[in-house]
């Protein structure tokens, strides 16, 4: 399997196609298995993002009582030879009190190989990382935060009630963030075409009058 090839191929679809189409691949699972909670929200988006999950879990109010050095979450970016999405869960017991991703770090991470940064948890500097280039997606918004480190990486987390793993291939939206495995990842492809030709279909004018001609 062409990993990076599907990547790019993804990048013509929205994350409801991709809904839709992995239904009419393996039928429905849970939510918390497959896609986001209403509560992400996506800030600088321009279009749907695809990317394989590099994952850190981050203390940004507290110093922890252990940390790791945050060069272990950039060079797990950066050794990757797909596009990456980080996602990064915040553990403090007052999640969301302070920022876990900021222009900087988009800056840093672009230039590593991210695609896209995702927080459980908030982001700050949204011009900075408008500049950056960096599509984001977070549950809030606030200007500042404390003591800030990383405490894992590459290790499973939650975000918006999605499980994520490390590698876990993602496509993200205004929408939220997909979860597509990779088991099903070329036939879900296929079945996208199928899905995007039977909406188009089924919203044509034409057919929609049609269809109702009799009520």
């Amino acid at each position: 399997m062409d990993l990076n090839k599907i990547i790019n191929d993804y990048k013509e679809f929205d994350s409801a196609t991709v809904q839709n189409a992995m239904i009419l691949v393996r039928g429905y699972v849970d939510a918390n298995t497959d896609y986001t909670s209403p509560d992400l929200k996506s800030y600088n988006f321009d279009k749907p993002i695809v990317g394989v999950a590099v994952t850190g879990k981050v203390t940004p109010l507290n110093e922890p009582s252990s940390k790791i050095d945050f060069n272990d979450l950039y060079g797990n970016i950066k050794k990757n030879d797909l596009p990456v999405i980080v996602v990064l869960e915040d553990v403090e017991k007052e999640k969301g009190r302070a920022a876990i991703i900021g222009d900087v770090m988009a800056n840093m991470a672009r230039v590593l190989g991210a695609v896209g940064m995702v927080a459980e948890g908030s982001v700050r500097d949204i011009p900075g990382i408008k500049k950056a280039n960096m599509p984001v997606w977070g549950k809030g918004r606030v200007p500042g935060h404390g003591p800030f480190n990383l405490v894992e990486t590459q290790t499973s987390v939650e975000v918006a009630k999605l499980k994520i793993n490390p590698g876990d291939l993602l496509i993200a939206d205004e929408d939220g963030i997909t979860r597509i495995p990779l088991d099903i990842a070329e036939e879900t492809l296929q079945k996208c075409l199928e899905v995007r030709k039977k909406e188009s279909e089924m919203m044509s004018e034409t057919n929609i009058i049609k269809r109702f001609e009799s009520y």
